[in-house]
């Protein structure tokens, strides 16, 4: 499916507030706890967190949330993701250190990584990683996987399809758009069922239907694969 170049109009990025746990509540509640608020960001933990899971369990959506819940309370976040080529070197005033997509780094990001991680331990700030794999299993440089595997670490688990479900269903009811079964159905079966590629799908589709003036229907979905 090629991507669109539509207003994707009321779309919003990850929260932790919009994040279906389903089996995945404690991590949840953990990350929660974590970011607090501002008058909290003193005594939020240094242990670092990790975590892993497959693809579509919800690593990044965490990631991101917790990014933007911290970025609303004024600070500062050093972000690492396997896309970033040339990182960034470590900013003393980061509230928090975020790295995702761990398994993919590089020799370059994971020499970053880990010179961002013993400079958050001395400060000492918080750090949350993820991967897809468990610390132990990760092909990374010893030094960086054995600090990846010290602190909290919470295994992600997929989603169910009724779960997943209700997650499209809950952000389609927050971007006031109707979706039928019929048009559930016809998403579940004829693309990915990777939670992120359906949000994304999702995405396209609301501004397709805002572009055109249409509700979302199964001929909607084929008009705009016809015309990607």
């Amino acid at each position: 499916m090629k991507q669109i170049a539509l207003d994707i109009g009321l779309a919003t990025g990850p929260t932790l507030e919009s994040f279906f746990a389903g089996p995945n509540e404690a991590a949840l509640r953990h990350l929660e706890l974590w970011v607090g608020n501002k008058s909290s960001a003193a005594l939020r933990s240094p242990v670092p967190i990790y975590l892993w899971g497959n693809n579509g369990s919800g690593k990044t959506h965490l990631l991101k949330a917790v990014e933007a819940a911290l970025k609303e309370q004024g600070a500062d976040i050093g972000w690492l993701d396997a896309s970033v080529m040339d990182p960034p070197e470590f900013d003393e005033r980061w509230a928090a250190v975020l790295l995702d997509e761990v398994h993919l780094y590089t020799a370059v990001q994971q020499h970053a990584a880990f010179n961002w991680f013993v400079n958050a331990q001395t400060r000492p700030i918080g750090v949350l990683a993820a991967g897809a794999l468990p610390p132990a299993d990760l092909k990374l440089r010893d030094d960086l996987r054995t600090r990846l595997g010290w602190g909290h670490i919470f295994q992600l688990q997929v989603l169910s399809e009724p779960e997943r479900r209700a997650v499209l269903r809950q952000a389609a009811d927050a971007r006031g758009v109707f979706l039928g079964d019929e048009v559930m159905d016809f998403m579940l079966t004829r693309f990915s069922r990777d939670l992120g590629s359906l949000m994304e799908l999702l995405d396209l589709l609301d501004g397709y239907a805002l572009q055109t003036k249409r509700g979302i229907t199964i001929p909607l979905i084929k008009s705009m694969m016809e015309n990607s």
